[in-house]
This record gives structure tokens, C-alpha cells and sequence, in this order.
């Protein structure tokens, strides 16, 4: 078999992501590549504190935060969440999901933080895109990532949302994306401070996650890449600049992915996670919601829904959980994400393995491309 470096040149180069920096962590011995440029142009190479837009791989660090405040007993998994976001107390549901935005019914229970933390709150998206609370919802509160600066602030947003009709009844069904972003609002109503300094406080700075954060600042400009979307043809093409997007904080601080950060960060998130929520003889989370965020929360039918997202898997609280080994690189057991930006994270708790990969070319779809693909089975030894 070849080694990482090798695995990641086969898929490096013109016409293609022009960098990546993978790393894979077998308990104490870490293997990293940083293979190709931070852009097309080649002005300079990728390194291994390379800083990347990590888009959806934020979501497990989100729902570790909201954790913390459940750890310290500030909210409950089975608590209402009307308390804090009023603008959702008594939310409607669209009859049947093909059914159209005024064809409504009451919600039958209130959404429940856990149901945030599932993805089972009713908003988000599956498999069908043009059913029209989906479209509603996309209108009302589109995706921020990979363009933040346009989103409204978080009060303007929940009322935005609050207009949107549930898709299914809480609890019902997994949807994908809105509940993260919820996520964050919940974390800043209940701390009474915003989601980019709670996380900071209690996750990065205890981590040493000194890169990770929701904009780059003008001394770290130099480490990060150029952000690339692939066009019709599949050449990449340039959509955000290191001194766009990103470069001043957003007004909304996406949950479901608006961080930026590089491989050694969430390495050592990783590592707490496999460490039960402790990092060196401090603890960040119980051990027992270590395992509720790492373990599947979804019945059989729920993940066969989601199927578009969750091939073989099934999702814990911020991120997926391997279920059924469909493809060699699934392994039952295996918990994280990947990142529409071009990025994936995950660890096993059952071998102590981290394995992460960081491109800057959009994945265009929820179908993992060649190169998540051959490091996936790099980094399972398939």
C-alpha cells in the first residue's frame, strides 16, 4: 500500500483540489501529508497549519458545546426549547411533506433540545430538495456557509425561521443542517454571551484549537487557502479569496459550518472525544455525553430516509455514526463528518484512530468524492 503522501498526489494537481493536508492518528503516532498549493495559482504550499474553511465538520464541535450546558445541568435534553427560542414555541407542520406551506397542522409536542441535537427537530433538508417547505426554508434562511457575510444576525434569522412550517413532526424524521445552526442560537440565549466566545472559552482555549474560530484574522491570512467551487466541466473555479468571506466575523455565526481551522485542531478535539471529554487531567465533557454525541439516535427507518447523507450510517448528536459496512472504508462504530468546503473528520473509538482530511475544493454534492473516498480506505487500511 502506498503512504498518505501518495495517496493524496493521486488526487492533487490541475483541474483538480490544487492541495490537501491529511493526517492520521493511530494513538500516539500521527502520519501527515500536506501535498499541493493553498491555491491554483501555486503562490505557495500547503503545510500542516494550513487554515481551511471546515464547513460542516463545525457540527460536532457545536453539539460538544451544547453538551457542556447540559453537563452543568443549564438545560435538559428533554427540555423545551421555548424557553430560549420563543420564535419556535408553537411551530406548524406542513400536513404531509409534498403538502404546500399554508396546508398545515399544529406541532403535537414541543421541539426538545435533543431533538436539536438528533437533527429530529423538523427543519432541515433529505433527499427530496423540491418539496416547498424545503424550498420555503432555503428562501427564508439559506445555507450561510460558503458565503457567511450576507446572513442576518441570529434574532433576525429565528424570525425568518420562525415563518418556515416544520417538514415532519418532531422527533419524526432526520433532517439535515438547520438543527446545528439552532444549535448555536440555543448556546448564545442561554449563556447570555455569543456562540464564537462561549466556544472559545470552554472548547478552544482548553484544547490549545488556536486556529479555530469563525474568521481569520489579518496576521494568519498568509496560512489559509483560497476557497474553490468545481464547474460544470469539474474544474475549480475561485469563490472565495483568503481576504474574503471570512476575514471579518459574520454577522450570524453558523453552527452547521462556519469555522475555519486546521488538522492539528481538530485533532485535538478528536482526542478529547476518544479520552471520554477529558484533555490532560482537566474535564470538558462527562464521559456519558461523550458517548450520547458518539453513539446513533436513529431508528432503522429514520436513517433509511436520510439515505442521500447517511449511507451505512446512522447520527449521533453533531455528526454520523457508521451503522452498516456498505462500503470498506464504513467501520461500525466510527463517529464525525464531512464538510461540503472539501473536508472530513472522524474518529473510532474502538481503535483510538483519528482521520482527517483538508482540501479547498467543494464536494458539489452529499456523494463523497474520489479523494474522501481513497483516504477513507487509506486510513481503515482497506
Amino acid at each position: 500500500m502506498t503512504d498518505l503522501n501518495g495517496v493524496l498526489q493521486d488526487h492533487v494537481g490541475e483541474g483538480r483540489a490544487p492541495g490537501a493536508v491529511g493526517l492520521v492518528a493511530r494513538g500516539d503516532r500521527i502520519e501527515v501529508a500536506a501535498v499541493g498549493s493553498v491555491d491554483a495559482e501555486g503562490s505557495a504550499p500547503m503545510a500542516r497549519d494550513t487554515i481551511f474553511r471546515i464547513a460542516s465538520i463545525t457540527k460536532p464541535i457545536v453539539a460538544a458545546a451544547v453538551m457542556v450546558l447540559v453537563d452543568e445541568g443549564r438545560i435538559g435534553l428533554d427540555d423545551p426549547i421555548a424557553p430560549w427560542l420563543p420564535e419556535l414555541a408553537s411551530p406548524s407542520v406542513v400536513r404531509t411533506p409534498d403538502s404546500p406551506v399554508d396546508d398545515v397542522v399544529p406541532a403535537n409536542r414541543p421541539i426538545t433540545v435533543e431533538d436539536l441535537l438528533s437533527s429530529r427537530a423538523g427543519y432541515g433538508f433529505s433527499s427530496d430538495f423540491s418539496q416547498p417547505a424545503v424550498t420555503l426554508l432555503f428562501n427564508q434562511v439559506p445555507p450561510a456557509p460558503p458565503f457567511p457575510q450576507p446572513a442576518p444576525a441570529p434574532d433576525e434569522w429565528m424570525a425568518k425561521l420562525a415563518a418556515v412550517p416544520l417538514l415532519h413532526q418532531p422527533g419524526q424524521a432526520w433532517l439535515y443542517n438547520t438543527c446545528s445552526d439552532l444549535q448555536g442560537v440555543l448556546i448564545a440565549r442561554v449563556t447570555g454571551r455569543s456562540l464564537p466566545e462561549f466556544l472559545a472559552e470552554r472548547l478552544f482555549e482548553p484544547l490549545g484549537m488556536a486556529d479555530t474560530a469563525f474568521e481569520v484574522p489579518p496576521a494568519k491570512l498568509g496560512r489559509f487557502t483560497s476557497y474553490y467551487q468545481p464547474d460544470a466541466a469539474g474544474t475549480p473555479v475561485l469563490a472565495d479569496a483568503p481576504e474574503g468571506q471570512w476575514s471579518r466575523p459574520p454577522a450570524f455565526p453558523s453552527a452547521a459550518g462556519g469555522l475555519v481551522g486546521t488538522v492539528d485542531d481538530w485533532l485535538a478535539f478528536a482526542r478529547m472525544l476518544l479520552a471520554e471529554g477529558t484533555v490532560g487531567d482537566r474535564r470538558l465533557l462527562s464521559a456519558a455525553a461523550v458517548r450520547r454525541m458518539t453513539t446513533d439516535q436513529l431508528t432503522q427507518g429514520q436513517r433509511k430516509a436520510g439515505d442521500l447523507f447517511l449511507e451505512g450510517q446512522g447520527w449521533g448528536y453533531g455528526g454520523s455514526v457508521d451503522v452498516d459496512p456498505v462500503n470498506p472504508w464504513i467501520v461500525p462504530g466510527r463517529y464525525g463528518w464531512v464538510g461540503g468546503t472539501g473536508t472530513t473528520a472522524h474518529l473510532t473509538p474502538a481503535t483510538g484512530t483519528v482521520a482527517l482530511l483538508f482540501t479547498q475544493l467543494s464536494m458539489g454534492s452529499p456523494i463523497p468524492p474520489e479523494i474522501m473516498r481513497d483516504f477513507w480506505r487509506y486510513a481503515t487500511g482497506v
